[in-house]
Parts: structure tokens; C-alpha cells; sequence
């Protein structure tokens, strides 16, 4: 799931790969890895997992991934400042489409700069297609199923130390989802932005491997960040929690602790 700023700039011309920045617009009028287009994710966010939600997120996605271009045939790049929540955002949702070849660069902005790899300002046009892959609903997790067994998974919030505990609030309910765990999704990345060597991810994450795990943060932005890096880790049985604190924190008959 991860590509070097080595082998991302060998490929640069391959009409085959698509590379997608999801930082702003504004970041990315002021340089971009050349022939990015940009897609500012942070916009596209979603706190509604009934069965209709679930459903009409499936179409918003498939609109969106078709709009930038995303087809079977092509790798797919997703960049951020760094190895960031945007990036890993595109990389669960092509994942969860069942995409065969989507990856995130390894560092972001910050890495592409660092080694010295060209950088253009001229933004690029999009091609759009007619994108429809398969659900892997095996990935994503709504309120229900983490409310009807929560005593059986493994919660992890991706969050702050002060989200968690309830000194920062963010929703009308302030704490976490009862049982979870806290590990800052900060805690993820080397100081060049890139993800920290395994070794040391595992000391992290030490979870049992056969554990159910669902991530969650605030809008399943750092939760994607901290799905791929426990998939990096080998762990099988991984899910995001699509509606996040932003819908369980909203919702006033769903169970927190402080």
C-alpha cells in the first residue's frame, strides 16, 4: 500500500498511473509531484451509517472516484503533505471498492521535497471515467455493529490524548466509544513524515493479531491512517468506522465514556 518517492518519480510518465494530491487547492497551486491532479478529500466527509447512508456514501464515492478518473487498469497514487489521514483516506476507499492497485506515497510533500524530486505549479485537468468496483464491505464499519458488539472488538480511537478524554469536544457528547483504546494517530509517523519502521509500529499497536479491530477519530480521516498502518502490520481483521465520533459523539443514545 505504500510507494517511495524513488519509485513514484520512475514512473511519473506511465500513462497507466494516476496520481491524486488530496491536499487543498491553495497547497497545491503552490507545488505539486508533476501530473497530480487534485482532489481535497478533507471536503468529502460522512457521519450517516444507517443502511441508507451506507448506501448513498457507496454512490458518492463511486461519483467521485469516476469524476477524477480512477479506472481497474490503472495504479492509482494518493499523496498528502505527508504519509497523512488524506492520502490513507483515498487508499481505504479505493480499498474498499476492491481497487486491485492503489497506493500512497510514502512521506507525502514532505519526502518529495526532501529528496529533491521535481516539483510543477501548473495544475492538471481531469479525465473523468466510469468507475465501478466491487463493495468490500469486509472494511467499514457503521454504528450498529460496533454498538451490538462492543465487547467483542478491539476499538481503537486514532484521535487526541484530549479528544479521548473529553477536555476537547467535538461533538454534542464529549469522551470515546466505551472499551476503546487511545493511540494518536501522530504516533504513526518518522519526523521526514514518513510511517515509522515496523518494529517500532508494533510495539505500538500491540494487539492481539486475531483481534476484531475498528479504528474511529473524528471523521474516519486519522482512522483510515491507523487501518492501513495495522494492515502494513499484518493484521487481518481491520474495519473504519465510516461515521466516526462526528455521528457517534452526535448521537445522544449511543453509549461514551469520559
Amino acid at each position: 500500500m505504500l510507494i517511495s518517492t524513488t519509485e513514484l518519480n520512475s514512473i511519473l510518465n506511465d500513462s497507466q498511473t494516476l496520481i491524486i494530491d488530496t491536499r487543498s487547492f491553495k497547497e497545491y497551486s503552490e507545488g505539486h509531484i508533476p501530473g497530480a491532479v487534485n482532489l481535497d478529500l478533507f471536503a468529502f466527509h460522512w457521519i450517516d451509517t444507517s443502511k441508507e447512508g451506507i448506501t448513498n456514501f457507496n454512490r458518492q464515492t463511486q461519483i467521485l472516484l469516476s469524476f477524477v478518473g480512477v479506472t481497474e487498469d490503472k495504479k492509482i497514487v494518493f499523496y498528502d503533505e505527508v504519509s497523512g489521514m488524506l492520502a490513507a483516506r483515498g487508499v481505504w476507499m479505493l480499498m474498499y471498492f476492491s481497487h486491485p492497485d492503489t497506493v500512497m506515497l510514502n512521506g507525502g510533500m514532505k519526502k518529495w521535497r526532501q529528496d529533491k524530486m521535481k516539483i510543477e505549479t501548473t495544475p492538471n485537468s481531469f479525465e473523468p471515467s466510469q468507475y465501478s468496483g466491487k463493495i468490500n464491505s469486509s472494511i467499514i464499519s457503521g454504528f450498529e455493529n460496533i454498538r451490538d458488539n462492543i465487547d467483542n472488538l478491539s476499538i481503537l480511537d486514532a484521535r487526541s490524548e484530549g479528544e479521548y478524554n473529553g477536555t476537547t469536544v467535538r461533538a454534542a457528547q464529549r469522551g470515546h466509544i466505551p472499551n476503546s483504546i487511545n493511540i494518536d494517530w501522530n504516533l504513526n509517523l518518522k519526523e521526514d513524515g514518513s510511517f515509522k519502521d515496523d518494529s517500532e509500529l508494533l510495539k505500538l499497536y500491540d494487539i492481539p493479531k486475531n483481534s476484531k479491530i475498528v479504528t474511529y477519530c473524528q471523521g474516519a480521516y486519522r482512522a483510515a491512517n491507523s487501518f492501513l498502518v495495522l494492515k502494513k502490520l499484518g493484521f487481518e481483521n481491520v474495519q473504519v468506522y465510516l461515521g466516526s465520533w462526528g455521528e457517534w459523539g452526535n448521537r445522544l443514545d449511543l453509549p461514551v465514556e469520559k
